[in-house]
């Protein structure tokens, strides 16, 4: 699949380019995936093996024709003839990648156990920026479990320093150091 979706996604994003409309495509297909998150039974009907590929085909035409750039909707129309359009997600967000790719962007998703100030947040993006030599985009959530610190997955990296984790790598060590007899003793001095 992943092949698959680099092979489309690169297709859509070198017209983009040539048009010079990478940045409107990315909104289009943004409230494309609405659409299709609002219905998914459109979805479910367009991947439907009752339906020929013509008619599927117009049914894009008939729902977007109006309103999509042309290579948009015959971007949609492709996909609806090689039935992949329940894939249309990941084809956006590979897209989306390549936009920011070439924007010299990241977007990174930093899940804390408390939300964040907006003094951390800037610290925490500057920090980033610096690190990748990128523009930095942060998406913050709120994770209780975490107990604490913090996550941060971006790009094709995961920078765990939750406390979970931390917690984790101690146990996994004490478990790993304990003898391995069935008894243990302990001897001191009982004064």
């Amino acid at each position: 699949m992943n092949d698959v979706k680099k092979e489309y996604a690169d297709a859509l994003f070198s017209l983009a380019v040539e048009s010079g409309c990478e940045k409107q495509f990315s909104e289009v297909m943004g409230n494309i995936s609405g659409v299709f998150t609002e219905f998914p039974e459109y979805v479910d009907f367009l991947m439907s093996p009752s339906v020929s590929a013509d008619e599927r085909c117009e049914l894009i035409e008939n729902a977007f024709g109006d309103t999509l750039p042309e290579y948009i909707l015959s971007f949609l129309q492709l996909l609806c003839k090689n039935r992949r359009i329940d894939q249309f997600e990941n084809f956006r967000e590979e897209y989306d990648r390549l936009l920011r790719e070439s924007e010299k962007s990241s977007i990174a998703q930093v899940t804390s156990a408390v939300p964040l100030t907006d003094a951390q947040k800037k610290k925490l993006s500057d920090k980033l920026e610096a690190v990748t030599g990128r523009s930095v985009t942060l998406v913050c959530n709120v994770d209780r479990s975490i107990i604490g610190g913090l996550t941060v997955k971006f790009d094709d990296t995961l920078l765990d320093g939750s406390l979970k984790r931390r917690l984790h790598d101690v146990k996994s060590v004490m478990a790993s150091d304990v003898p391995e007899q069935s008894g243990c003793r302990i001897e001191g001095n009982n004064s």
